[in-house]
């Protein structure tokens, strides 16, 4: 069985624009409904940070996007699901599935 993986920068993201979009109580409930659907929440370590922020300055990509990329380079097994396709510029560091455009 495949484990889902976020990093803390993209939870925070996440968290982010469902209080922004929803307001606080349905960010809450989503962010309570992935970890029961156990979605793991991996730490920034000072190494992760200084891996995302070379991509972010080397690839031109948004900083909290490279966090994502940097996770997916983790391990060949890793598989990056978005359905933003600014990916596409890093598409060669890591295995990404894209999915379909809004």
């Amino acid at each position: 069985m495949a484990e889902a993986q976020i990093s803390a920068v993209q939870w925070g993201e996440v968290a982010s624009v469902q209080r922004k979009r929803f307001g606080a109580q349905a960010e809450k409930r989503l962010l309570a409904d992935l970890i029961e659907l156990q979605l793991h929440v991996i730490p920034v370590s000072a190494e992760r940070a200084e891996q995302a922020a070379a991509i972010h300055v080397d690839r031109k990509i948004p900083n909290a996007d490279s966090y994502a990329i940097e996770l997916a380079m983790d391990s060949p097994e890793h598989v990056l699901v978005t359905a933003d396709y600014d990916f596409k510029y890093v598409a060669d560091l890591a295995r990404i599935e894209f999915l379909p455009a809004k």
